[in-house]
């Protein structure tokens, strides 16, 4: 056999073992954003099961706060059912992780497999007891607050000690501001950003007034989503688009020649009482390989959906 067959041979089985090096990988990551999804399936249906039976504490206190606080003071009680709305499955909350879900199920093309298991990753994380019931920290503590001292403040510390740390009192609904479960900042023609309400939430503002970013992202208070949930708790098309506002208000405070402070800079005090679960930070920052070694060999579970709650995708024991 000649010198040329013999390199010829060698170079196609190089290349042959290449391309099935190729596939193995690409298998591999498939197989990964698969099982990902499915412990994510998995998590958001358990926790809907739990809102259903009333098993979430925060969740139950949610209710009772909107409830007594619509009793207490009637004129709130459209908002104050509003908010409630985040103690059942119905909220906006556990709503949004279901569209986050089928989002995942039918990707956008920017966004990399790395950046799909991340985010399958932050949404089963999300849709964890301990993690979603510290969430739901902030509805309560708007409730609370428009009480008057009536209702105490949960996983935070009281109104009266936020305020006097902070030499001044913060409107009433200022813990859901930035949250992109509840509203969006949007830049006007002149290149500055306000605060916009969804829909009905849109009452708050009556509440809260107009927040301007640059202003709202050097005086923010506490609050969960802001200092412990954001990832967790934003997709990842608004997550980049709040990146987009912080970097372009950045931008336009260096060509006035004014200091602009992130707001993300460093986490506000004020947190009590969170679990252990909000102090550790998420798994979807390893990497996208060593974190799961072990793949589900059936198909990935329906979530359910608003309209339709009957389909599981895993049994579970009774």
């Amino acid at each position: 056999m000649s010198d040329f067959r013999v390199w010829k041979l060698i170079s196609l089985f190089c290349l042959f073992s290449l391309m099935l090096g190729c596939e193995s990988k690409e298998e591999r990551t498939q197989q990964t954003i698969k099982y990902t999804l499915q412990e994510a399936s998995r998590e958001i249906n358990a926790l809907g099961d739990a809102l259903e039976k009333k098993q979430i504490r925060n969740a139950v206190l949610l209710s009772e706060y909107s409830r007594v606080l619509s009793q207490q003071n009637p004129q709130l009680s459209a908002i104050a059912q509003l908010i409630g709305q985040d103690a059942s499955t119905q909220g906006p909350l556990y709503q949004n992780l279901l569209t986050r879900y089928s989002e995942l199920k039918a990707p956008s093309a920017n966004m990399s497999s790395d950046d799909i298991i991340n985010q399958a990753t932050l949404l089963k994380e999300a849709a964890t007891r301990s993690l979603y019931s510290d969430a739901l920290t902030d509805p309560i503590n708007v409730l609370a607050d428009m009480s008057n001292g009536t209702l105490s403040r949960v996983g935070a510390v009281s109104k009266a000690a936020e305020d006097a740390a902070n030499n001044g009192q913060a409107n009433v609904g200022n813990q859901l501001v930035g949250n992109a479960n509840y509203g969006q900042w949007e830049t006007n023609s002149s290149g500055t950003s306000f605060w916009m309400w969804y829909g009905m939430y849109r009452m708050l503002g009556d509440l809260v007034g107009d927040v301007e970013y640059g202003g709202w992202s050097k005086r923010r208070r506490y609050s969960y989503y802001n200092d412990y949930g954001r990832k967790r708790y934003t997709s990842y098309k608004k997550y980049q688009r709040q990146t987009a506002v912080e970097q372009r208000t950045r931008q336009s405070y260096k060509r006035q020649g004014k200091q602009f402070t992130s707001p993300y800079a460093k986490k506000k005090s004020g947190a009590s009482g969170l679990s252990r679960s909000s102090h550790t930070p998420s798994s979807a920052t390893r990497s996208s390989y060593s974190r799961n070694r072990s793949y589900a060999k059936s198909s990935a579970g329906s979530v359910r959906n608003s309209s339709s709650r009957t389909s599981r995708g895993v049994s579970r024991g009774k």
